[in-house]
Parts: structure tokens; sequence; C-alpha cells
């Protein structure tokens, strides 16, 4: 792996006036911004549809894309959505996702704006359709669960597919490549149960005999009962995983490069009673290993594969990412307190690895800092050789990570801008008030192009 370096944003967190970020300027800014900075990968959470606590790691379709961000003042441009429209679907602030009102009253609007598109581009969508038969039946079973017309969810799937493949080219013109995240699990209501049951661990009456989750850990003591079904991995791979090969390829016609969320799952995953109340009683199932991991190199071919390696990890799952070959996560967050031997600590990076600040699911680096013990702190300061400063800490962290061996480096954009826990985009275990985070442009601006660009050049990052 070459040495680059990231940010992670997801693009819900793009501003804009229309209640969540999308596709359209602001993302094309915020290319911008990372080439200014010497930054070669923009990296996202899951662009799938999210489910009612407005998480992307639930979706009722494994291969739909989300409506929200498709760019609705394009389609404005092109008479597809009247200003009186438009001007009904400004937000009240700009520092959050406003989820009530996009469920209110998005959905709607983009279907208006497909009854009123011309006949050629209806013809488009409609063989787009034809070409991703995966997106059309969640096309179908959307239409279904809201007792629309299939015809309206395909223009908006080919809308997003048309606006995302003009951003994709920006950013390639840009020398940024996109990365982005695939959830290990769907969800038991999701079209891909529906219409692949035999993928899934099912009883007699369609419904998950089992579901997913972790035991108790960093995040929980209880443990997370996700509920998602389990799949049936003896009959996915009696079909060489067939239906993991078109989500993969899918997933390679949006991005550059992919993060395979919770890859301990491969190796081993945790099974609970679907009647549990919570992820304490459940065990350890055999999962398929290595040669799933086959299969991700087939399809993957030279393309990047980040495999998420956190959690309870053990000598197997170790064993099964060195074999892989694909870099593992590092979270900086993670090393203290903890032996100096710990691969999370900076010094310990290998170059097969990518390096994270923090993941979407912990708290900011300045939060981290803030909330840690005064011991862990005053560790973290002689470890960082900073002074007593937290936000100078902060910035010495950056800095080392950007030195160290680490192939990869990413930020969430938040630790660039030396932002609290209040701006944290999710709590684990938690169900509701996440994933709403959003910057605004004059706070973009606050940030040093310039110095992050010659951290970046001097520790050959770009």
């Amino acid at each position: 792996m070459d040495r680059a370096s990231g940010v992670l944003l997801h693009i819900s967190s793009l501003w804009g006036e229309y209640r969540t970020g999308g596709m359209g300027k602001a993302a094309e800014e915020f290319v911008d911004f990372l080439f200014d900075c010497g930054f070669k990968y923009w990296q996202m959470l899951p662009v799938c549809i999210t489910d009612g606590s407005n998480s992307p790691y639930k979706s009722p379709s494994a291969f739909a894309f989300n409506p929200w961000f498709v760019d609705i003042e394009e389609l404005a441009d092109r008479g597809l959505i009247t200003k009186g429209e438009l001007e009904k679907e400004k937000q009240a602030s700009p520092y959050a996702c406003e989820f009530d009102a996009l469920r209110e009253s998005r959905l709607r609007l983009l279907l208006k704006a497909a009854g009123r598109a011309e006949k050629k581009e209806r013809e488009a969508a409609e063989e787009f359709a034809l070409s991703h038969p995966e997106i059309s039946a969640a096309c179908g079973f959307l239409a279904e669960e809201n007792s629309e017309g299939a015809e309206g969810y395909r223009f908006i799937q080919y809308t997003f597919f048309r606006q995302w493949k003009k951003l994709r080219e920006y950013a390639a013109g840009k020398g940024v490549r996109l990365i982005g995240d695939i959830p290990i699990y769907v969800a038991d209501n999701s079209c891909d149960v529906r219409f692949h049951p035999e993928q899934f661990l099912l009883d007699g009456r369609g419904a998950p005999s089992a579901v997913a989750g972790v035991p108790p850990d960093y995040f929980s003591p209880e443990g997370q009962l996700w509920g998602n079904p389990l799949y049936d991995w003896k009959a996915m791979k009696k079909d060489g995983y067939s239906w993991w090969r078109k989500r993969l390829r899918g997933m390679f016609e949006l991005f550059d490069g992919v993060r395979i969320d919770h890859f301990r799952g491969i190796e081993s995953y945790w099974s609970v009673s679907p009647d549990a109340s919570d992820a304490r009683g459940g065990r350890w199932e055999k999962g398929p290993g290595l040669d799933f991991v086959n299969m991700l190199r087939e399809e993957a071919g030279e393309r990047l594969i980040i495999v998420e390696d956190l959690g309870d990890i053990t000598p197997q799952v170790e064993r099964l990412v060195k074999d892989s070959g694909f870099p593992g996560m590092r979270v900086f967050q993670f090393g203290f307190p903890a032996e100096p031997g710990c691969p999370h600590r900076i010094h310990n990076y290998i170059s097969n690895c990518v390096a994270y600040s923090g993941t979407h699911d912990n708290n900011t680096l300045l939060g981290y800092l803030w909330e840690v013990s005064e011991e862990t702190r005053r560790e973290i300061y002689s470890y960082t050789g900073s002074a007593r400063d937290i936000d100078a800490c902060r910035k010495a962290v950056i800095r080392l990570m950007l030195m160290s061996a680490a192939g990869l480096c990413v930020f969430p954009l938040q630790d660039l801008l030396g932002y609290g826990a209040d701006t944290r985009m999710n709590v684990p275990g938690r169900a509701y008030g996440n994933w709403s985070y959003r910057v605004t442009r004059e706070q973009l601006e606050k940030i040093d192009r310039k110095a992050l660009r010659e951290m970046n050049v001097m520790y050959g990052r770009t």
C-alpha cells in the first residue's frame, strides 16, 4: 500500500440548505478541500437506506442507495422540482440532519420529480434497473412498503447513480479516491431476506432463528444486540457466495475501495437468541473464514479492501487477517491504557494497516482526551511529547500518526477541526440521537489547509 492519508466524513455530514448533506456543490467543494490538504482518500459510511433509528448499518436493502443524498438543487435546475417545493425543503438548522422532516417530505418530493421526467430519462432509468436487478427488486419492495409504483423508485435510484458517477469523476480528476463501507449484516425486514431467504438462518415462519450482536466489550458491558438475521454460511458457500459477489460488484461501481464492517465475524460470529433482551447470553459460531476471504480477493483484484478487525480479537482472527493480506485497522483511542506492545499504539503500526484517530463509533479525539482519566491523560501527554494542553495533544496525535509506518492514516473531520464529544457520529448501543452531525462551510474554512498539506508532503503521504 502506497503511503497516503484521508478523511472520514459521511456524505450526510456535508453542508447545504436542505436538511442533510448530499451530492452536488458541497461534495465537490469537499473534494477540493481534500486535494488542497494533500489527502488522497475520502472515506464514508454506508450509502444505503437507513433504518428507523437513522443507522446505515441495518438497512432494508444491501444494494439500494439512500434517496436523501440525491442533489435536489440539480433537479430544480432541470425543472423537475419547483422553486416553491425547493423552498419548503430548507432546513431549520445547518448543524444537524433533520431526519424527521426528511421522512415527512423528501421521498414524496423525489417521486414528484420522477413523474415529471421526460420519456428519454425514464427510459434510461428503466435500462439502469434492468442492468441492476437487485436494485430493481429493492425498488419493488420499497414501493410495496409505501403503496407506490416502482417506476418512481427506479428513477430515484438511477438519479443517485448518475449524480454519484459525476462526483466520482470529479474526485478522480483531483486524485481523490472514494472509500465505501459494507455493513456485514442487513435488517430482518429487508428485501434481501424477502427475496433470498435461503441465504439466512430463518425458522419455519421465515423469522430469524438467531440474530447478530457482539459480546460485552469496550463499548458496552452488556454487549450489543444488533438483531440482524445471521447468514447461512453453508448455503452461501454452496453457490459460491453469489449474493456477496453481487454486493461487492455494486460497491465497486461506486467506490475505489471498501471497508468491510465487523470482519471479525468472518472468522467467528456472535449468535444470540432472537428472544434475548441483550447480547450477553450469545455464543460464538464458526464463520466462513479463508474460503470467503479468497472470494473477496477475486472480486477486489487490485482494489483496496480494509477489514474492520476491532473488538474481541483472538489469535484465529489475527491469523485470518494476516492470511487475507488486507490491511486491518488501528485506532489511537484503543492504545490507552494498554500494554506497550498494543498494536493500537503509534510506534507499533505496521505498513499494511489503516490507522484512525477514531472511528464513527468513537468519541472525537478532543472529546476522548477530555473524558479519559487524569492518569491516562498524563500517559498520553507523555507518549505524544505534548505540553499538558488537550488541543496541543490532539495536534500532536495527528502529526505522529502521519509520521508513522501506517500505509494509510484516516482522520474523522471532527478531529481535524478540534471538536468535542457533542459532534461525535455514533454512540454504540444507543438507539437514538446518532448519525446527525453536520459541518458548515464556514467551519471547514477554519482548517489550515496549507499546514496539513505541508505535513502530508513532509511525511510522504502525497
